[in-house]
């Protein structure tokens, strides 16, 4: 299995390339070296058509112009941090605050905005890039120089693996995910209202109005966030729930996995026949609706509201200040490594 190199573009005077990885049965994966971004993924509706299932654009500028994070790796903290500060060992760092007065997505450079080293990886039965990034001491504000590497496999299964890790030589934050908006009808035929979603949770977390993590978990029994059982995303989206309102009529909100990793989030698209299935290590999901697109086109199509649905698994956010959360601190000597698989198959 090989993959195909090709120049994408140009940021700031280097070459951007695009990498492009296809399994036997023709499903095919693109990214960039401009962080780690996933551009197009191509699967077979239930007709045998291959069409693309994620959002995303054909040129590094309108990345760099347009894009809320469109198929990239996010950090080195994935998510919002409050007032854009923490404490760590007694001292307090302070970092961006790029949305309100807190710092969102690693700030306002991340990691979707860093030219990565790209490696390609070829076996017979798997092809994937291996992307690799060294975020200095003092980068966006965070303490300590942190080795990070992101590795994208696509099997002969169907199944996109992805595996993040990394390593500090200082005590630091780290939690990354990917951020691609999926759609499953297809080339963007539909948006995602009529998509059905499972997610093996019992709990989600309160957001204030800053969407900031109020601490709380609350039982998704009786609200809108009740995925237990698959159902259509409007009637979630479309309820009269205070905490639906508050992210722009929709959600945004972390949930909290149960600890099986089977078959913990289920995707549906009925019309296209085509699911997708994420499985992960990590302890939640961030699930957001694309409830505030901006006024720009994505390929062919005008940006609007309810056009992909991001499936964010990674730590908490802002567990640095939440005892009850699971902490994002990673320490010198030790190693943060984590893999979710996204397995793209056919509605039986």
């Amino acid at each position: 299995m090989k993959v195909v190199k090709e120049q994408f573009g140009e940021y700031n005077g280097e070459a951007v390339y695009s990498y492009s990885l296809q399994n036997k049965h023709g499903m095919k994966v693109t990214c960039i070296n401009l962080g780690c971004i996933i551009t197009e993924i191509l699967t077979h509706n239930k007709e045998g058509q291959l069409e693309n299932v994620v959002l995303g654009f054909d040129d590094v500028e309108n990345y760099l112009e347009n894009s809320p994070y469109f198929g990239a790796v996010v950090g080195r903290v994935a998510g919002r941090i409050k007032n854009g500060s923490f404490e760590l060992d007694g001292e307090t760092y302070e970092l961006p605050q790029n949305e309100n007065a807190n710092h969102l997505h690693g700030g306002l450079e991340g990691f979707d905005r860093k030219l990565w080293e790209a490696k390609p990886i070829e076996t017979n039965n798997e092809t994937g890039v291996e992307f690799s990034y060294v975020s200095k001491d003092g980068e966006e504000g965070y303490p300590g120089t942190l080795t990070v590497k992101v590795t994208y496999l696509l099997t002969d299964q169907n199944e996109l693996i992805m595996t993040y890790a990394a390593t500090t030589d200082k005590k630091t934050l780290v939690n990354l995910t990917n951020h691609t908006y999926f759609n499953l009808s297809g080339n963007i035929k539909n948006d995602i209202l009529s998509h059905k979603l499972k997610i093996n949770s019992k709990k989600f977390l309160e957001l204030n109005d800053q969407l900031i993590p109020t601490g709380k978990f609350l039982d998704v029994e009786n609200t809108p966030f009740d995925f237990q059982k698959e159902k259509e995303l409007r009637e979630a989206i479309l309820a009269d729930h205070k905490q639906v309102q508050l992210v722009g009529q929709g959600i945004d909100h972390p949930f909290l996995l149960d600890e099986d990793q089977k078959k913990e989030i289920v995707l549906l698209d009925e019309e296209s026949g085509r699911k997708l299935i994420v499985e992960t290590e990590e302890q939640s999901v961030v699930v957001y609706t694309s409830n505030m697109l901006g006024d720009f086109r994505i390929r062919d199509v005008q940006a609007r509201k309810y056009l992909g649905i991001c499936l964010e698994t990674q730590g908490l956010p802002d567990s640095i200040h939440h005892p009850q959360f699971s902490p994002c601190i990673l320490d010198v000597g030790d190693e943060y490594k984590t893999t979710t698989k996204f397995t793209f198959t056919i509605n039986q």
